[in-house]
C-alpha cells in the first residue's frame, strides 16, 4: 500500500466511493393539544442524475414527515422546507419550527447550558400538513459524488435545479403527485423558494402557497457600498435594535414599536432616502438635521453618524450600539448581546445570535438522527459550510427572484404567499423585504389584482424569530390561517367550476 492509499479519505471520497443506501423509516407519535399524531420518519439519500448522460452527480439527504393513517394522500399538505445560506441545511427549520420535535432553548431563544436536549414541539406543522426537509448539495449530509460536479450546484440557477429535481423524484417516487404543495423557505432559501416557483410551475408543478421566512429575494436591498439603497432600508432595524436596548429618548420608548416604526419606515423612504440621493447637494443646514434625526432614531452618538457621512453600516451598528457597555448586538438576532476581546474595533469579533445556536442544534440533531431515526453515517453533518458560501457562484449582477416569483404568481393566481419577519433581524430587514414587494420584478409589476396573494406578519425578534417562545406561537397560528386561506382558494375555484 503507498503512502497516498493511507491518507485518511475526505467526506467527497467517501461520498465519492459509496453507494446511497435505502431510506430508513421509523415510526413514532406526539401528542399536541390533546390529539394524537402517529407518524413516519423517512430519513435518507435521493440520488440526482444528469439528464443527458445518466451520469450519477449527488445525492440530496431528506428527512420525511408523513402523518400514519391517512386514507387518501391527494388530500393531505405536502411542504418541502429548507434553509438558506447559501450553505445551511435545513437544521433549523426542521428543529426549531416545523418538525415534531424542537431543540429546548430559553424562552427569549437564549443558549441554555449543555447537555441539550430536544422537547415536543407542540407548535410543530405535522397536523396540517406532512413535512419534507431538504438539505441542498454541500450541507448536512448532502455531497456532489465528485468534488468537480460542486460548481454545478453551488450556483442560483443549479441550485434551483438540483432542488427541483429532488422535489420532482419525490412526489413520484413517493406518489404525492396530487397533495396540495407548499414551500417553506428561511433567508436565502426564500431567494430559492422564489426561483423554484417559476422553475416548478413550468415544470408542470403548481404551488398552493409559500411560506416566507425571513425574506430576501433582490440583493441589492442589503449590499453595503456605492449602492445606497441599503442604508434606508436597515433603519428601521436599527431603530427596532435600538429601542430594544433602551438607548433611544424616553418618549419614543413609551411608545409601541410598531407605530414607532412606522415613523421610521416613512422617514427612511422619504427624507432619508431624498437626502442620500442629494450626495455633495446637500446643505449643511440639511446635513446637521439629518444627523440629528438619525442619532434620535439609532440610539447612536451625533459625531458618529456624521462621521459615517450618514451612511451606518450593518456591521459599525452591531459594534457601536451597546460600546459604553462593552458589548456588540447580534447579526441575526438583535437581541442578543456578545462580548469582545478589544473594545475599539470597527467591527465585531462574532455574532452572539449565532454562537448561542450553533452548539445546541448541531448536538441535538447528530443524537436524534442515529438514536432516534436510525440513521447511519461517519459524515460530518454540515449544519452550515462556510466553504459552499465562499465558492457560491453568485452570476453577473446582483440576485434577484421577485421576478421568477411574479412570474409564477401571474401564471398561477391561485398560489398564496406569506412574509414572516422580525423585528430584530440584521440579515434580512423586514423593511427590505417590504421595499421588494412593493417593487417586484425587473421585467414588470406585480398586477394590482394579485397583490392580496401576498401577505406579511411580523415578530418581535431575529432572523429565527421561532427561537422565541411566543413568536413560535404565533407563527404556528399565522401559518395555520394561511394553509387554510390558501387551500381555501383551491375549493372555492373547483366550486366555481362546477
Amino acid at each position: 500500500m503507498s503512502d497516498e492509499d493511507k491518507k485518511p479519505q475526505t467526506d467527497d471520497q467517501k461520498r465519492t466511493e459509496s453507494k446511497p443506501e435505502s431510506p430508513v423509516q421509523t415510526r413514532h407519535a406526539i401528542t399536541i393539544n390533546g390529539r394524537t399524531l402517529n407518524y413516519t420518519v423517512t430519513t435518507g439519500m435521493m440520488p440526482l442524475h444528469n439528464v443527458d448522460n445518466g451520469e450519477h452527480e449527488a445525492d440530496i439527504f431528506f428527512m420525511a414527515y408523513t402523518l400514519d393513517g391517512v386514507e387518501n394522500p391527494a388530500e393531505r399538505p405536502l411542504t418541502f422546507a429548507f434553509n438558506g445560506g447559501p450553505g445551511s441545511a435545513s437544521i433549523w427549520l426542521h428543529l426549531g419550527a416545523l418538525g415534531p420535535k424542537r431543540v429546548q432553548m430559553q424562552d427569549e431563544g437564549w443558549m441554555p447550558a449543555p447537555p441539550y436536549r430536544l422537547v415536543t414541539n407542540e407548535y410543530t406543522w405535522l397536523d396540517l400538513t406532512d413535512l419534507v426537509f431538504i438539505d441542498p448539495v454541500g450541507t448536512g449530509y448532502s455531497r456532489a459524488v465528485k468534488p468537480d460536479f460542486n460548481k454545478k450546484f453551488w450556483s442560483l440557477n443549479g441550485d434551483i435545479g438540483s432542488v427541483s429535481d429532488f422535489i420532482r423524484l419525490y412526489l413520484t417516487r413517493y406518489e404525492r403527485w396530487a397533495s396540495p404543495l407548499f414551500l417553506s423557505g428561511e433567508s436565502y432559501g426564500t431567494t430559492r423558494a422564489a426561483g423554484l416557483s417559476n422553475h416548478l410551475f413550468d415544470r408542470g408543478i403548481a404551488l398552493n402557497g409559500i411560506i416566507m421566512v425571513s425574506t430576501v429575494w433582490n440583493f441589492l436591498t442589503s449590499r453595503f457600498g456605492s449602492n445606497d439603497l441599503p442604508y434606508a432600508l436597515f433603519l428601521p432595524t436599527y431603530a427596532s435594535t435600538a429601542w430594544y436596548h433602551g438607548k433611544l429618548p424616553k418618549d419614543q420608548l413609551e411608545r409601541a414599536l410598531p407605530d414607532f416604526l412606522a415613523e421610521v419606515e416613512a422617514f427612511a423612504s422619504g427624507d432619508y432616502l431624498l437626502a442620500l440621493a442629494k450626495g455633495d447637494q446637500l446643505s449643511a443646514d440639511e446635513r446637521a438635521a439629518l444627523i440629528q434625526r438619525l442619532a434620535a432614531y439609532t440610539g447612536l452618538e451625533p459625531r458618529f453618524v456624521d462621521y459615517t457621512n450618514l451612511r451606518i453600516n450593518i456591521h459599525q451598528f452591531c459594534k457601536e450600539l451597546l460600546r459604553d457597555q462593552w458589548r456588540t448586538v447580534g447579526r441575526l438576532d438583535s437581541r442578543f448581546k456578545g462580548i469582545d476581546a478589544s473594545n475599539v474595533n470597527e467591527v465585531s469579533d462574532f455574532d452572539p445570535s449565532l454562537t448561542a445556536i450553533t452548539p445546541p442544534y448541531t448536538a441535538t440533531f447528530n443524537d436524534y438522527a442515529r438514536r432516534e431515526l436510525r440513521y447511519e453515517s461517519d459524515v460530518e453533518y454540515q449544519t452550515l459550510s462556510f466553504r459552499v458560501n465562499r465558492e457560491w457562484d453568485w452570476g453577473q449582477g446582483g440576485v434577484d427572484t421577485s421576478e421568477p416569483l411574479r412570474a409564477a404568481l401571474t401564471k398561477n393566481p391561485y398560489m398564496k404567499v406569506l412574509l414572516a419577519q422580525g423585528y430584530y433581524d440584521l440579515a434580512t430587514p423586514h423593511y427590505a423585504a417590504q421595499y421588494t414587494v412593493d417593487h417586484m420584478g425587473r421585467l414588470g409589476t406585480l398586477e394590482a389584482s394579485l397583490r392580496g396573494n401576498i401577505s406579511t406578519t411580523y415578530y418581535e425578534a431575529g432572523h429565527m424569530f421561532y427561537l422565541d417562545v411566543k413568536s413560535l406561537a404565533k407563527f404556528k397560528d399565522d401559518v395555520t390561517a394561511f394553509m387554510q386561506a390558501a387551500l381555501g382558494t383551491v375549493k372555492e375555484a373547483m366550486s366555481d367550476e362546477q
